[in-house]
């Protein structure tokens, strides 16, 4: 592709992306968050990397942290113009720079073949503040200063095209240059491109405390209460009183109860505390107590000789029996039949099983873990569950808080969960926009860890290979706030509601609609055509404005076509 002899395209459809939610005091570019930061405040970040670490250091560092914002931008671009060609794709860096306020980004040289694996970008930037403040803090350089925009541009072009993209600033300045100057090439290009591309690679010294930090967290992390499935995730305040009793009842026989919301966990929990504890080796039994008919619970449980029942034609060993040594867990216990909660007190007193049908004591030798989302107290007084054995299990009761409870651990378990969907399903998304976290932290979660885990599977299931998971691919009937402001082309706030001169009013609406002999079907059509417009063609941003979804829209554009199509007789 030759270099550009157009200007850069409409930036109409990244500026409707910039929301300034202002009750909220939230910033959002798409589905990131954002923040307006100082310049003077990054200067003194840059001082104290410059007095702590040294320049070189300090510039590797900021590399690569303008490196992961490149990263981010990239999974807009193809989102954003995906009909688009090449260059206007690509030309979203250089408009998102401006746009953030960080440099004025002009691509003057763009050639691209990528099935050749070739590329050249050349890119002057005016106004770089990185080069401004440097110059102000340590006067004239020999070398380029804008290290954090060059970072952004060879990450944000290394995610755009997929493969490794190192740019060079080849002049700045900072070096007392009229503008600033890059140069970008995929990596094999540059004959010093390996050691270009060790820029971007871990610092020695920050490789060290990494290791000492994994070195950290695997010694924690043997203290955690874990089992096949790994540790119990969480960092909240909840959470971790929870796991404290865990660790407390582990090395004790104590009988535990596990109470909770469905969905929280309680089958992890119990498994992570037989895990925990001196009868790890031995078996771990779960039965749900409402997964089975009333008539055939105690047979599950206790077991029954042959002829016990009907089609009993052979002896049955029970759960009790095959946790012998070990722990069984007793899950959804408010749903046990009255008949079959008075044997279990009696076998929970006694340590003494007997088969259905058979005469003879079994002894057992099984740690009971009770697991209820029910309340067992206003249970005893429906007269559904007896009290004797709320007080025989009673003795040692664990509360799991409920996700909505712990928010603080949402991130961390939605990432797990992804790790795990991921390497099920063969497929690799970036993670979770920041919008999609904002909106799971602030979710109810009546389903809890178990809604969650469904969400996160069906949001990769949704999402494009390599991108990231956004709001709507986890809640489809999510909305964005109708109050928030957009930028337009002057820098101005607006509100979406006010954009153009169209009056508010019903009545002042209705006069300008009249004034210009319009029809509804004439003016709806208008309306549609000017958001899609003024959205650059994105269909789901200007649905998005509308206050629509996108299928909504293509239904409404298809409508009018037939319209105005020739020989359409009009209705």
């Amino acid at each position: 592709m030759p270099s550009p002899d157009r200007p850069l395209p409409s930036d109409a459809d990244l500026r409707r992306l910039i929301r300034f939610s202002t009750e909220d005091g939230l910033i959002w570019l798409s589905g990131q968050r954002m923040l307006l930061l100082h310049s003077a405040s990054l200067t003194a970040l840059r001082q104290e990397l410059m007095d702590t670490v040294g320049p070189k250091h300090t510039r590797r560092l900021l590399m690569r942290a303008g490196y992961a914002s490149g990263e981010r931008d990239a999974l807009l671009a193809r989102q954003i113009r995906p009909e688009a060609s090449v260059f206007d794709m690509f030309a979203v860096g250089p408009q998102l720079h401006r746009l953030e306020g960080a440099v004025r980004a002009t691509p003057q040289v763009f050639e691209v073949d990528e099935e050749a694996g070739r590329f050249r970008c050349e890119v002057r930037w005016d106004h770089s503040w990185e080069s401004e403040a440097h110059l102000r803090e340590w006067g004239p350089q020999e070398e380029p200063a804008c290290w954090m925009l060059l970072g952004y541009a060879s990450g944000y072009s290394s995610a755009f095209f997929r493969r490794p993209v190192i740019f060079k600033e080849v002049q700045c300045t900072a070096c007392g240059q009229p503008y600033c100057l890059i140069e970008g090439r995929f990596v094999h290009e540059w004959p010093e491109g390996e050691q270009l591309a060790r820029d971007y690679a871990p610092d020695s010294m920050l490789v060290r405390l990494d290791d000492l930090h994994s070195q950290v967290e695997a010694l924690r992390s043997r203290l955690k209460p874990a089992d096949e499935q790994g540790p119990l995730l969480g960092r909240s305040r909840a959470f971790k009183g929870a796991v404290e009793l865990l660790q407390k009842a582990a090395p004790t026989q104590v009988t535990v109860l596990l109470t909770g919301e469905t969905g929280v966990g309680k089958e992890r929990f119990a498994s992570a505390l037989h895990a925990m504890s001196a009868r790890a080796d031995k078996p771990f039994v779960a039965i749900n107590c409402a997964a089975l008919p009333a008539e055939l619970i105690e047979s599950e449980l206790f077991g029954a000789e042959k002829g016990a029942y009907t089609g009993a034609s052979s002896m049955r060993v029970g759960r009790f029996e095959r946790a012998n040594g070990g722990t069984l867990l007793l899950d959804e216990l408010g749903e046990l039949p009255l008949a079959a909660q008075a044997k279990l007190l009696r076998v929970l007193q006694s340590g003494e099983i007997e088969r259905l049908g058979g005469t003879r004591a079994i002894k057992v030798d099984v740690r009971v873990i009770a697991a209820t989302n029910v309340d067992l107290e206003k249970a005893v007084e429906a007269g559904h569950f007896r009290r004797d054995l709320l007080y025989r299990l009673n003795v040692y009761p664990v509360h799991i808080p409920a996700l909505r409870e712990r928010a603080e651990d949402i991130e961390m378990l939605a990432m797990h969960m992804l790790q795990k969907f991921s390497a099920l399903h063969g497929k690799q998304v970036t993670g979770l926009t920041d919008r999609a976290l904002a909106a799971l932290r602030s979710h109810s979660w009546p389903g809890n860890v178990r809604e969650l885990e469904n969400l996160m599977e069906r949001g990769l299931i949704l999402t494009a290979s390599g991108e990231m998971i956004d709001v709507q691919a986890l809640f489809p009937h999510w909305s964005e706030r109708s109050d928030a402001s957009m930028v337009d082309e002057q820098g101005l706030l607006i509100s979406p509601r006010t954009e153009g001169a169209a009056p508010a009013e019903p009545a002042g609406l209705y006069d300008a609609v009249l004034a210009q002999g319009l029809s509804l079907d004439a003016f709806e059509d208008g309306l549609l055509q000017e958001a899609v417009r003024r959205a650059g063609g994105n269909l789901a941003a200007a649905a998005r404005v509308l206050g629509m979804t996108r299928p909504q829209l293509s239904y409404r554009l298809a409508r009018a076509r037939e319209r105005t199509a020739p020989g359409h007789a009009g209705g």
